[in-house]
């Protein structure tokens, strides 16, 4: 069994970012990867809200660069998928490609958007479809958008796509929003969102770009097309803990609950970014919770030896 001083999980920005740093400290470190480095950000066609990047850059650059510069300085990577973690003395990591193990474990392995499984989501993510407003809201300048969802969530990025776009529709699949009072009495009063309640979308329309909406509604079994360029899709985030459920505390939703210094309710573990609790699921809060991390595992296991 190989064994590391670090092992991380996960290689969106944060996990990279802790590599870079857990690495450049001089300390043994694996990350272990399931799908594509980078995370999701690789399906983001442009960001343009991480600094140092006053033109933007594609999200597949930016993680390839990431990745590169992580490795750059000795941080070990391997494709393959955890299945489990045996605590202990340290930690026994069990994934598809063999068992590692680990002084202290980075969490990092992201949460995955909840889709509407209906047709034309795939195809047009990033044409029309999102699931963050703050990073894709000023595409829509002037433009129609819809929301689909009634939480907070929902309600927060109907606000903020109020800021650029023309009309927001708010698609909701009851006829009373879940959203905390405040934001329900912000949207409901708000001239340029409109709730479409008792609703759900059966498909999304468009060839190259999203040019509309098929919607029934649940009660009376009406269809009707709704013309919108855009598509904002806010019903809730699947957090990748279930190898990590009888390790770490996590909260009602799944998300693991951390320190401000990232750590977990578990010794020598901590975790960054989409998967833990409070994370504003931004590229740049990634990034500095790796950093957090990185440095916060330096100290447990100089404190540990």
């Amino acid at each position: 069994m190989s064994k590391y001083e670090v092992v991380i999980i996960g290689g969106g920005p944060g996990g990279l970012t802790a590599g870079l740093y857990t690495s450049r400290a001089g300390l043994k470190s694996l990350l272990i990867e399931r799908g594509i480095f980078g995370g999701q950000i690789v399906n983001a066609s442009r960001v343009d809200n991480y600094p140092g990047f006053p033109e933007g850059i594609s999200g597949l650059e930016l993680a390839s660069l990431m990745h590169q510069q992580a490795i750059k300085y000795g941080l070990e990577t391997i494709a393959a998928e955890v299945t489990a973690i045996k605590p202990g003395h340290t930690y026994n990591i069990i994934t598809s490609q063999g068992d590692f193990e680990a002084e202290a474990m980075i969490i990092a392995a992201g949460s995955e958007y909840r889709k509407l499984g209906v047709p034309g989501e795939e195809k047009l993510l990033g044409r029309g479809v999102s699931y963050c407003a703050t990073c894709d809201g000023f595409l829509f300048r002037d433009l129609d958008v819809a929301v689909v969802g009634g939480g907070d969530t929902a309600i927060t990025d109907a606000l903020e796509l109020s800021q650029h776009a023309s009309k927001v529709y708010i698609i909701h699949r009851r006829d009373q929003l879940r959203a905390g009072e405040i934001l329900q009495q912000q949207a409901l009063a708000h001239p340029k969102l409109k709730p479409v309640w008792d609703t759900v979308v059966d498909e999304i329309a468009g060839d190259n770009k999203v040019s509309g909406l098929r919607l029934h509604n649940v009660k009376t079994g009406k269809t009707t097309d709704l013309q919108v360029s855009g598509v904002f899709i806010a019903v809730g985030l699947n957090p990748n803990t279930q190898a990590f459920a009888d390790i770490v505390e996590l909260d009602e939703t799944g998300l693991i609950k951390t320190s401000e210094l990232m750590e977990t309710s578990a010794p020598g573990i901590f975790a960054v970014g989409d998967i833990r609790k409070d994370s504003p699921r931004q590229v740049a809060s990634a990034v500095g919770d790796g950093a957090t991390a990185a440095l916060s595992a330096f100290k447990y296991l100089r404190e540990r030896s």
